[in-house]
């Protein structure tokens, strides 16, 4: 596995496009991995402090997961150093999307990610440059879709990935209309969770969970672990956190869901961010999801919590663990050895699935149909590894190498 990661960390990327604001000290690039299959997708994050090796990294993560959720091509990422509290915000994406529309036309798709709202900043930005849905470019170049055919999976795209959730077992509530995007990444880590304790053996009755981010991805995730019957033990966000030992409850989870204010945990209850990471490490549970920003997690940190009973750690964020190679580094191979490690590229491939179910032929646009896919997308992974390895440990490395094994 390490040869073949080697090999393709080191691959040098097909297209590096790079751009500096004229108006702010805004900086962005394009990273495309490959054009397999002639076309690559990735979405737009923005962070102060980003660099074009995160791009890199980012790009090369969504190669790995399109082997898993599809279609078959290349990886890429979009990337802005800039402070996205800033007010001139808008701006600096429109200028960045009028400056990359040739290539979201001809050959490459994206969506929100990391500081970027798919459905009120990518999609209608794009639509005034004239861009049908923000993966055209991927219907162009991967598809050579003719016009009837390019004009249905557009459709599809557009009607799908800003459709509001209308079936209440997959929404927290129906009267706040989220979305199938706002929605679908945390209900895939969910349920790459279930799967995990179906396929390899065991249930997620009875267990804990600890959720580090409360984004959509780890809040969503923790409301539908919570539904499925896990208690949340504890939450760690960037402003603070949550402890409740004896598990907070269904109608509590939902309540820190809906009251969140952007994306930050609101609570009486909340613990200075000092006091919470002092203590969560530490929390017994079974079940950690790493849902914040990339490479927060230190080995200090798994060794507190392989010793606090961990099981499974379901990555909600892209490569989760603190280690400077692009996919694989020592913290990551440490944690594949003592636990359950659901790689990120299996874990929160939800967006991506959804975006490849919606440009097949024959989607049906419902809410079940689209969350179930996902699902079964998840599934279908987890079971390709555990043929290929029954162990409990080193299951990222296993399902590296089913991955890596297409590509190279």
């Amino acid at each position: 596995m390490k040869e073949l990661l080697e090999k393709f960390e080191n691959k040098k990327p097909e297209v590096v496009f790079e751009w500096s604001d004229p108006e702010t000290e805004a900086e962005g690039w394009v990273v495309i991995n490959s054009l397999r299959g002639g076309a690559a997708g990735g979405g737009t994050r923005m962070r102060q402090g980003l660099d074009k090796r995160e791009v890199e990294s980012l790009a090369k993560t969504m190669e790995v997961k399109f082997t898993v959720s599809g279609p078959s091509i290349g990886g890429a990422k979009s990337g802005i150093n800039f402070d996205p509290s800033d007010p001139r915000k808008k701006g600096v994406l429109e200028r960045w999307y009028k400056a990359v529309i040739p290539l979201l036309k001809n050959y490459y798709g994206t969506g929100g990610d990391l500081n970027v709202d798919e459905i009120h900043e990518v999609i209608p930005i794009t639509e005034e440059y004239g861009l049908w849905h923000p993966q055209e470019g991927v219907v162009q170049g991967h598809y050579n879709a003719t016009e009837p055919e390019k004009i249905k999976k557009l459709g599809q795209l557009r009607q799908g990935v800003i459709k509001v959730i209308e079936a209440s077992n997959y929404t927290p509530d129906l009267k706040r209309k989220y979305t199938v995007a706002d929605m679908i990444t945390g209900y895939g880590v969910a349920k790459s969770v279930e799967h995990y304790y179906n396929i390899w053996g065991g249930s997620l009755g009875k267990k804990r969970a600890v959720i580090q981010g409360w984004g959509n991805v780890g809040a969503s995730a923790a409301y539908y672990l919570a539904k499925a019957g896990v208690s949340i033990v504890g939450i760690i966000d960037r402003n603070g956190g949550i402890i409740k030992q004896e598990g907070l409850s269904i109608e509590e989870v939902t309540d820190l869901f809906l009251n969140r204010r952007g994306n930050e945990l609101i609570s009486p209850d909340l613990l200075s961010f000092n006091e919470i990471n002092d203590k969560i490490w530490d929390l017994e549970s079974e079940i950690f999801i790493p849902a914040a920003a990339s490479r927060l997690i230190n080995k200090e940190q798994v060794d507190a919590m392989v010793a606090s009973k961990l099981e499974v750690i379901a990555a909600g964020a892209n490569v989760p663990f603190a280690d400077p190679e692009i996919f694989f580094g020592p913290i990551a191979d440490f944690a594949d050895q003592q636990v359950a490690v659901i790689p990120d590229f299996i874990a929160n491939c939800g967006m991506a699935r959804v975006f490849a179910y919606l440009m097949t032929s024959d989607a049906e646009m419902t809410d079940e149909a689209i969350f179930e896919d996902t699902s079964r997308t998840i599934e279908r992974a987890l079971r390709k590894t555990f043929e290929a390895s029954a162990s409990k440990v080193n299951i990222s490395k296993t399902s590296f190498e089913i991955a890596l094994s297409q590509l190279i």
